[in-house]
């Protein structure tokens, strides 16, 4: 695909772009690719239509819609049960490696970076004569650099770890596509841990729980066994209307050409005269980890109306009760448990404590391990999988009348 001569002009901190007649596919059809993992893909269809998305078409491992300049950058913004988003540059056949490369090399790559700055190549093939994803992203990486080589006799490097811009490259039945990682990295990565524990909830799958509870802030919401306090944290950004990666400092989208400085600024801007505060209470949490309770009182000290979250250290068997409550909570298992602990008779002693102390509430728990939900005696309103973030667990909702 000829994508034409365009040029850039700099003025101020924005870029302002004389456009060809040919755009990239993500300008010329305000579509962009939403990676999601396959069991939270309801709820996030309904969290991109709230944020403006339409034209929405699931596919396997995400979801391809159509938003407004906008609202693009809001979803990036906001969205908290999304891996990342990918707008795409060129779609085209790909039978072998040359088709691939004489393809690649095509793209006008000084409109995203410079020899002086890095990138990396993200590559998944399927159902393709291209085999091997690494091959596939080899050959990507040797157009890119044999394009700036050509034209300065200077290469940018490649860099894995924390590259400038992030390039994906997706091959599916011969069918090659381009894109450009908006978000610059995993979405779940919010920031705002500074302490953690051992194996840590993902924040997507915190949000996730969040979300499928359908707490709305008018009962206080508890987590018994809060760890490093990740559901209370996705908890207080969604009842404030806090952006989920309100702690971020570099976003992919402001790599692409045509990124519009000024209305990034105001998307951010009328986000923050939407926070809702956080009346002390509504959210709380305790645990019987000295370290868990530590490492959460560090994780809500940057966090706006963190403060207002209260915190203690005490076992769940101690806690006299939670009445009129949501209760969200992700029980140790496994790797987070020693073993010598008995798993079995701490589940039941859980689930007692739910029937006895928590009248009148509604119970959310994850279980990383779904072998233990038998151990609870309780009878559960729904199962759910929750396959997402490295785990294969199973959500369980009790109504504890």
């Amino acid at each position: 695909m000829n994508i034409g001569k365009k040029s850039i002009l700099q003025k101020g901190k924005g870029k302002i772009r004389k456009q060809a007649k040919l755009e990239y596919l993500y300008e010329k059809e305000s579509q962009y690719f939403a990676q999601v993992a396959e069991s939270i893909k309801d709820i996030a269809i309904k969290e991109l239509r709230e944020l403006g998305a339409y034209g929405l078409k699931p596919v396997f491992r995400g979801i391809w819609f159509k938003a407004s300049k906008k609202n693009f950058y809001r979803i990036n913004y906001f969205s908290r049960l999304i891996s990342r988003i990918l707008a795409p540059l060129v779609s085209f056949e790909c039978n072998d490696k040359d088709d691939l490369y004489k393809a690649a090399k095509k793209v006008r790559w000084e409109e995203f970076l410079t020899p002086k700055k890095t990138f990396s190549i993200v590559a998944n093939v399927s159902e393709s004569d291209i085999t091997h994803s690494n091959f596939a992203g080899l050959r990507v990486k040797d157009a890119i650099a044999d394009y700036f080589r050509d034209r300065t006799n200077k290469r940018p490097s490649v860099d894995a770890k924390a590259p400038y811009i992030i390039i994906n490259l997706h091959i599916h039945k011969n069918r090659a596509t381009l894109t450009i990682d908006a978000s610059g990295g995993a979405l779940h990565k919010r920031g705002y841990r500074e302490e953690s524990v051992s194996a840590p909830m993902q924040e997507t799958v915190a949000a996730s729980i969040i979300r499928l509870s359908e707490w709305d802030g008018k009962v206080p919401l508890y987590d018994p066994m809060c760890g490093s306090g990740t559901l209370l944290i996705e908890a207080l950004m969604m009842v404030c209307q806090i952006p989920a990666q309100v702690f971020r400092d570099s976003f992919g989208l402001e790599r692409l050409p045509d990124f519009d400085v000024d209305l990034w600024e105001q998307v951010k801007k009328e986000a923050r005269e939407n926070f809702k505060a956080l009346k002390k209470g509504l959210i709380a949490g305790s645990d019987v980890s000295e370290h868990s309770i530590t490492a959460v009182k560090t994780n809500i000290m940057g966090l706006h109306f963190g403060s207002e979250i209260t915190i203690e250290q005490k076992d769940f068997q101690d806690i006299k009760s939670i009445e009129n409550s949501m209760i969200v909570t992700n029980p140790p298992y496994g790797i987070r448990m020693g073993k010598d602990k008995n798993l079995n008779k701490f589940y039941q002693n859980f689930g007692l404590f739910l029937k006895n102390n928590c009248k009148k509430s509604i119970a959310f728990v994850y279980f990383g391990e779904p072998k233990y939900i038998k151990k609870v005696p309780l009878s559960p309103s729904w199962k759910r999988p929750l396959k997402i973030g490295g785990l294969d667990g199973k959500l369980v909702k009790y109504e504890l009348y």
